[in-house]
């Protein structure tokens, strides 16, 4: 059965429409590493300061962060817990929330100073219906114990119930959740440990001596307080040796039909500078979903540690979850720097991403192909979020069922397109109206030279 995919943008972020590649690949792309926006150097931060979440707020947006641990023994409850903000995403302030006292002053940002439970890493609650006092929601942990806890404004926050959620797990990092408005449900992606060998996850911290692998489980929930049984996300790659600490999971902005995940990987017997103290090295991955559960996951680094040694240590390189549009042609996300080491402040880094533009299909100069499966649109033409070098070119074909190319719409009928374009229209000989094809299954076939395809919509 085709396909429907109505006017909605399809990423090649995985083959689930690619029919074969001839001559051509799938390419990660990597983001650029770009301006620190914060220091966390404030007398209520220290060395272990730690970001949460971006999220959207008054036309600009809003981090959640760990300021510090103020007694390491006792981390769950000194925590001290922090809000900054920014109009452009890339210079990030301290509100004045007057709402905790620290050093003898309230001026400050900080939304809690232990206490149970800690501030969670929050979400804003999309779910048609939701009370306003719940818009702001989050998973808090204590233990292996987890909590649901909401807020009108996402300062003042409160448990939605006294008792812990059913939801089982560790939930030692930052645990994620969301609504999923396509799968009328929420989503949440906590903190799970499992046997390498057999990928069965421990139910609780009792390893019986196993060399326990960090991973992540999903669960779904109507209320957010009852959930359905953990399940261990599954990965085409099959390796079970992979330690994912945060996992960032997001839907694709204006394509939430696609999860995408942004894990912190981390190497636990690796150490770079024997000074440190503690091993271990993190980097980030890249991974995407259809289901929730069966996911795409690129080994290769998304965003590696870089030239600076103090990111080469332990608990570095975390992507923040969440992802702002911070104009038409970038959308930005954000990554820890410099944590626990001694008289340097934590630092928050902004990354730059092409929108959509996560993984492209490549062709190099020496040119290649792909053909799509079988698929049905809804809209009225074709656009592509694509590039191309100054030589290379761009050329595509629509063909039916079964391969043949449509009269009006073969590859020698449309002029190369070469440039740089988020949504570069497709033109067959001048014509771009394709309403006539409109519900009946098509396939297309692309020819390209020195040139990158990362998604294309039908829009109306």
């Amino acid at each position: 059965m085709p396909h429907n995919i109505g006017t909605r943008r399809e990423l090649f972020v995985d083959g689930t429409l690619v029919q074969s590649f001839m001559g051509t690949r799938l390419v990660l792309q990597k983001p650029e590493r770009r301006e620190t926006v914060l220091e966390l150097d404030a007398p209520w931060e220290n060395n272990v300061s730690f970001p949460y979440t971006v999220l959207p707020f008054k036309g600009g947006w809003r981090m959640y962060y760990r300021a510090s641990i103020l007694d390491l023994s006792r981390e769950e409850d000194t925590c001290v817990t922090a809000v900054a903000e920014t109009d452009d995403g890339v210079s990030f302030r301290r509100p004045s929330l007057g709402l905790c006292e620290f050093a003898g002053s309230r001026q400050n940002n900080i939304l809690q100073i232990g206490g149970f439970p800690n501030t969670p890493p929050p979400f804003f609650d999309t779910r048609p219906g939701c009370p306003p006092e719940e818009r702001f929601k989050g998973i808090a942990a204590r233990q292996s114990n987890a909590f649901a806890m909401i807020s009108g404004d996402g300062v003042r926050w409160r448990l939605l119930q006294n008792t812990p959620i059913r939801l089982r797990g560790q939930f030692d990092t930052v645990n994620t959740a969301f609504w999923d408005e396509l799968a009328g449900c929420y989503r949440s992606y906590t903190r799970s440990w499992h046997d390498p060998e057999t990928g069965t996850a421990f139910p609780t911290w009792d390893f019986g001596g196993v060399a326990a692998v960090r991973g992540i489980q999903h669960a779904r929930s109507q209320d957010f307080l009852n959930w359905t049984e953990p399940e261990q996300l599954r990965y085409a790659d099959g390796d079970r040796t992979v330690h994912l600490y945060t996992n960032a999971i997001v839907p694709c902005p204006d394509a939430e039909h696609i999860l995408l995940g942004f894990p912190s990987r981390f190497v636990p017997d690796r150490t770079s500078d024997d000074s440190h103290g503690l091993p271990g090295l993190n980097d980030a991955l890249f991974m995407t979903s259809r289901d929730g559960v069966y996911w795409n996951r690129w080994l290769d680094a998304w965003v590696s540690p870089g030239l600076d040694p103090l990111n080469w240590t332990e608990r570095n390189n975390y992507p923040v979850w969440g992802i702002a549009k911070t104009s038409p042609t970038e959308w930005s996300m954000y990554i820890s720097e410099h944590y626990r080491h001694e008289g340097v402040p934590t630092r928050v880094r902004r990354l730059s991403i092409r929108p959509w533009g996560f993984v492209a299909v490549h062709a190099d100069y020496s040119s290649g192909e792909f053909v799509t499966k079988p698929f049905v649109f809804e809209g009225d033409s074709l656009s592509l979020n694509a590039r191309t070098s100054a030589a290379g070119a761009i050329r595509v074909e629509i063909q039916d069922e079964a391969g043949h190319a449509l009269p009006g719409f073969s590859l020698d009928e449309m002029p190369p397109w070469y440039g740089d374009s988020l949504d570069a229209r497709v033109a067959w000989g001048g014509n771009t109206s394709l309403g006539s094809l409109r519900g009946r299954p098509i396939r297309l076939r692309f020819w390209m030279k020195d040139a990158d395809v990362f998604s294309f919509r039908f829009p109306s």
